[in-house]
């Protein structure tokens, strides 16, 4: 980032507190705090829980400001959107930001009076296509449309990966300013520890696209007791209360602590989902020196390529196959968890805020030339 482009001192960001995306906007704005950029992150969906409340209150400079208005993915949420928008306006009057950084599309039509950024992770089209292998109904065609419109109005639209933007592009067109930026994890927090003979996942099993429900068909098959710990949900709907019989071993919603023991100890960490647009349980399990074995969807094999084994999410003889040829071949468990770790290591929380940064600057500098009517290319951004 060069000395003479304008850096951010405010962002307001939004967030959906279910799932992968609240774990990526928290670490982004933990490592934007770092940089002493003052962050108010705006949350949709669910209240927090007391371990989010938690988590989030230990970041400096991170002012957190709760809703419980419907993020736009959900059905029937036009209402609930709208005021949603009204609200996010009256929070920019109110924090001043410098910048909005959006981790949705819809909102990027409001009259911001600052520029806006996009981070496009995932969205109803992709996962219908990808987890119902068809297109979505045409129920959601106003949601294409006011997506589109979004990602038209946004200043810059960052993408985790390519597979991502090009799956933005085919189901809304060229996106004008565009670039990757790897989601990146605190290497710091996950360590391998003495390693044990089981086999890890991470999800609710009736997630259709995480697909973990393929593991109770290969664990009577498999050697190793294959363990999985919920997905954060609401007590009341987690998959430890379910009584049906099962060969998986369930272990609930474990504490991040917990969690990062588990992650330490197993040896091997499956994911054979059909769609999967954060992963940042793929990051810690490699950080924590477990070997991979992940669906084969665009954007798992694109940041993982040799360094997991990928099998075919509807093929249960493959996930089978997989997970024994790694239990059988110790010697290629440890050669594949030692190169995925490698790779998680290069993928930094400071290199992934170093690139924001650098995006932020750009897009402010840009505003500024063109609030001063001089013309010229917008500094290395991609036309998709």
């Amino acid at each position: 980032m060069s000395e003479t482009q304008p850096v951010p001192r405010k962002v307001l960001m939004t967030a959906d507190t279910v799932g992968g995306g609240w774990s990526y906007a928290l670490e982004l704005a933990c490592g934007l705090a770092d940089q002493g950029v003052e962050v108010a992150l705006a949350t949709l969906g669910s209240p927090l829980d007391e371990l989010q409340r938690d988590r989030a209150g230990r970041i400096p400079h991170l002012k957190v400001f709760e809703s419980s208005f419907k993020p736009e993915w959900m059905e029937d949420a036009w209402r609930d959107v709208e005021r949603a928008g009204d609200w996010l306006l009256g929070l920019e009057d109110r924090f001043a930001p410098d910048l909005v950084h959006l981790n949705g599309y819809v909102h990027a039509s409001l009259p911001w009076s600052v520029p806006r950024v996009i981070a496009g992770h995932s969205c109803v089209l992709s996962w219908w296509e990808a987890v119902r292998k068809e297109p979505a109904p045409e129920s959601w065609d106003h949601y294409q449309d006011e997506v589109r419109a979004g990602l038209a109005a946004a200043d810059l639209v960052v993408v985790p990966s390519a597979a991502r933007m090009a799956s933005l592009v085919h189901h809304y067109g060229p996106l004008h300013r565009a670039r990757v930026i790897h989601d990146g994890r605190d290497v710091r927090q996950l360590r391998p520890a003495a390693k044990e003979p089981n086999v890890f996942a991470i999800g609710r099993m009736s997630d259709e696209a995480r697909n973990l429900e393929a593991l109770e068909s290969v664990a009577p098959n498999v050697p190793w007791p294959i363990f999985v710990a919920g997905d954060h949900l609401p007590e009341e709907q987690s998959d430890a209360t379910d009584a049906r019989p099962h060969h998986t071993r369930r272990l609930g919603r474990l504490s991040q602590r917990a969690l990062s023991a588990w992650l330490g100890r197993s040896s091997i960490f499956v994911l054979p989902a059909r769609y999967e647009p954060y992963a940042s349980c793929v990051m810690d399990a490699a950080l924590a020196g477990c070997a991979l074995v992940l669906g084969d969807i665009p954007n798992l094999r694109e940041l993982w390529r040799n360094r997991a084994v990928f099998v075919p999410p509807d093929d249960p003889e493959a996930l089978e196959h997989a997970l024994l040829g790694l239990i059988r071949e110790p010697g290629r468990l440890h050669s594949l968890a030692a190169g995925a770790r490698t790779r998680a290591i290069e993928r930094t929380t400071e290199r992934m805020v170093d690139e924001y940064l650098d995006a932020y600057s750009e897009v402010l500098a840009f505003e500024e030339a063109s609030s001063k009517e001089i013309e010229g290319p917008f500094p290395r951004l991609m036309a998709v």
